[in-house]
């Protein structure tokens, strides 16, 4: 007698059920989202290589130090996103509060003598043997996971109690509650400070309300009040002189080139002197010449505008394209505001760090410390990120909707 493993439950018939299981969510798996986020690591890691090798002072001696390095975040980066994109939507729900408050509490130690300050910000904890972690990072993760659930909570007794308004509807204790959300780890990042991570966190933000539904007088309201802040922040001092004097330079481009504008000048040099097909990879004479600093992390763009050229740039731009469009289609084809809310938490992170940094190297967007995502050097930053794609994959994963396409 032949069984059949639709039927029979028995253990002969397990390994087949659970070999289909397992056929069916690789057939969901997203394999375009992460095709591009893996080229962006390896364009990163080619690109980071070309802007250390030379520099003996960083690399010790080792021309390939940074390349090895990128090439185990890369790696790690692989691992966490497999694991979270398996997280059930229950687990998910279940630890975002964990996350969410352990993320509080490295950017509290980094306020603490644990931290240490590079470049004016004190934003890093040194782990010893050269390895450190930013907490700023992972606080994106959380506050996208954080701000997904509270504007997804269903209005039970002494939650959000005596609303007449639908589950889903964004109303003003919700708004209330992801104010707190964001607005706690953004105080005390600006404290580091730390203004570039403190953007991408109020841009994911507000991409969340208005794909939750937000009305528009409120959007309306939170962008006065945003503004209100800015202000405020820069009467009282709050920013660091040499934040202020960054976006003194992004007003006058002309502002002191061989001080506080000569990053963006050097840079806007590097990428002009590619021209169309650059002067080859590991030929670039602004690289070699050590002209514009921080070359591997922040500037990164740099390289692949001056030895890869306008082409090299524009494919770098439309891997980019490709990994927020899938994005994007990935929220579309969700069937639940939660999971769609996490996908546009995460496109509205990617696309901002994407803009600022790439328009900060051009000069259309003023300096302010954000990487590329998957290609600046960085271990928090390429771990954070590939965990954010494994959001999204989790959500893709447990659509029940076809996949489609962004047109």
């Amino acid at each position: 007698m032949t069984l059949n493993p639709a039927i029979y439950k028995g253990p002969a018939a397990m390994p087949v059920a659970e070999s289909r299981r397992r056929a069916s969510r690789l057939r969901r798996f997203d394999w375009t989202l992460l095709a591009a986020a893996l080229a962006l690591s390896v364009y990163g890691a080619i690109l980071v290589w070309s802007a250390t090798r030379g520099r003996t002072s960083l690399t010790g001696g080792d021309p390939q130090f940074f390349l090895k390095r990128h090439l185990m975040n890369l790696a790690i980066g692989l691992v966490l996103m497999a694991l979270t994109s398996l997280l059930s939507y229950a687990w998910m729900r279940a630890v975002t509060p964990v996350f969410y408050v352990l993320a509080l509490l490295g950017l509290v130690a980094v306020l603490s003598p644990l931290g240490s300050t590079v470049n004016g910000a004190k934003s890093w904890i040194e782990l010893g043997g050269g390895f450190s972690i930013q907490p700023a990072e992972y606080t994106k993760v959380a506050v996208v996971l954080g701000l997904a659930v509270v504007l997804t909570l269903k209005p039970t007794k002494g939650v959000l109690s005596g609303m007449s308004e639908r589950d889903d509807a964004v109303t003003p204790r919700r708004i209330a509650a992801a104010g707190l959300v964001a607005g706690l780890p953004t105080g005390i990042i600006m404290l580091l400070p730390d203004l570039g991570s403190a953007m991408v966190i109020l841009v994911a933000t507000a991409g969340l309300l208005v794909f939750a539904g937000t009305s528009g007088r409120w959007l309306v309201a939170l962008g006065a009040g945003a503004a209100v802040a800015a202000v405020a922040a820069t009467q009282l001092h709050l920013l660091a002189q040499h934040q202020v004097n960054r976006f003194a330079a992004f007003a006058d481009p002309h502002l002191d080139p061989q001080g506080v504008g000569y990053n963006t000048a050097q840079a806007r040099l590097a990428i002009g002197s590619g021209g169309v097909l650059g002067k080859g990879l590991f030929n670039g004479t602004q690289t070699n010449g050590r002209y514009v600093p921080e070359q591997q992390t922040d500037f990164v763009f740099t390289v692949a505008g001056e030895e890869l050229g306008f082409v090299g740039g524009v494919v770098l731009i439309a891997l980019f394209g490709v990994l927020l469009l899938r994005g994007i289609a990935i929220a579309r084809q969700c069937d639940d505001l939660f999971g769609m809310l996490v996908c546009a938490g995460v496109v509205s992170w990617f696309a901002f760090e994407t803009f600022e940094n790439i328009g900060m190297t051009l000069g259309i967007m003023p300096v302010a410390g954000i990487p590329l995502p998957f290609v600046s050097y960085g271990g928090s930053s390429m771990f954070a990120s590939f965990i954010a794609v494994g959001l999204v994959e989790n959500v893709r994963l447990r659509s029940t909707r076809p996949a489609i396409t962004v047109e």
